[in-house]
């Protein structure tokens, strides 16, 4: 039997991780291949990635996560900064399973704490996208526009010394 538990709690935590299954990133500041080529590796040393597939033209990394492995938003930006750049968008794909949505409410999403802003009351299910719109995931204008309305704890991304990802679907 005690064996059986702690299979079933393995099970559960790896199916929570694995909750958060993409990102798509959009860097700033990249003016040659060689920029891009410098994110890409910075990005390919992250632990958790797997995969990423880069468009650019656009700037634009599509980050694959390893199936199981916790998922940091803060490692993936600070991976770029680290390459000399910024991230100026960071969309993330995610599987949910009936997961209520309200305005201002937190939600867990495998090892990970967001709060939707400006988001409709509602039930996600299935393969969903939203856009984490802290500091470090946004340029300074967007930053700016969303501080209007997001609240305290949005400048800082911690509530109760908990790091807390803002984001609109």
């Amino acid at each position: 039997m005690k064996n059986f538990l702690i299979v079933l709690f393995l099970s559960i935590g790896l199916m929570a991780n694995a909750q958060v299954k993409k990102a798509n990133l959009r860097a700033s500041g990249l003016t040659c291949a060689m920029c891009s080529k410098a994110v890409f590796k910075s990005l390919s040393d992250v632990p958790f990635v797997e995969k990423i597939q880069v468009d650019i033209q656009q700037s634009t990394y599509e980050v694959f996560f390893k199936e199981g492995t916790p998922v940091n938003f803060d490692a993936l930006s600070k991976a770029v900064i680290d390459a000399g750049f910024s991230v100026d968008q960071l969309k993330v794909t995610s599987n949910f399973n009936g997961v209520k949505v309200q305005k201002g409410a937190k939600v867990e999403l495998g090892n990970q704490t967001l709060q939707f802003i400006n988001a409709a009351d509602q039930t996600l299910t299935g393969e969903k996208t939203f856009t984490l719109i802290d500091k470090s995931f946004v340029s300074a204008q967007q930053f700016k526009k969303y501080k209007l309305t997001a609240g305290k704890a949005y400048e800082t991304g911690f509530t109760d010394g908990k790091r807390v990802y803002h984001a609109v679907l």
